[in-house]
């Protein structure tokens, strides 16, 4: 809460933003978006391990974000095979998730994002797939945004934690 014009008590938006990442470039985004997102209200970053199933009330602004893995969401396989690279994965990913969480608030506004290589249609979107996924759970998705990395592992192209933030900023207000 804060003070608004004219001894008003106004409440800041509250945004929860659940992200996967297996190299860290997702998670990267994620916290990138979450400073763009708090200079218009509360923002929690957390990884879809420890992610809320039941969404809060109160809750104004949900963003869901994963890295791709074979032109889609991640899926208990593909984490097996990046956890062959000495990597540890999440034990769950976002496709889980979304599949487990309850319904969303009545006029909760969802945006999803994506980490890929390349910039080519025909390489896939974790965000489309998630957002796809979403709606199958009768949520409405306002937004779906990739951020580029330069290889499998990232690190993420230049500019792009700057252009999460900047899309952060712009689903705040």
């Amino acid at each position: 809460m804060r003070r608004g014009g004219q001894g008003r008590t106004v409440r800041l938006m509250k945004a929860l933003i659940v992200y996967e990442s297996q190299f860290g470039n997702t998670e990267q985004v994620a916290r990138a978006i979450g400073e763009g997102v708090a200079t218009g209200g509360e923002v929690e970053v957390v990884a879809v391990d420890v992610a809320p199933a039941t969404l809060p009330a109160d809750l104004d602004l949900l963003l869901v974000g994963g890295p791709i893995h074979v032109f889609s969401m991640s899926r208990a396989q593909t984490r097996a095979d990046v956890a062959k690279d000495d990597r540890t994965p999440t034990q769950s990913g976002i496709r889980e998730w979304l599949a487990g969480v309850t319904a969303a608030p009545t006029g909760l506004r969802i945006a999803t994002f994506g980490t890929k290589q390349g910039h080519g249609r025909l390489s896939g979107s974790a965000a489309t797939a998630a957002a796809k996924a979403a709606r199958a759970h009768g949520m409405t998705v306002d937004a779906a945004r990739d951020f580029f990395v330069t290889g499998r592992s990232g690190p993420l192209e230049e500019g792009e934690l700057e252009r999460a933030s900047a899309w952060g900023r712009t689903l705040g207000r």
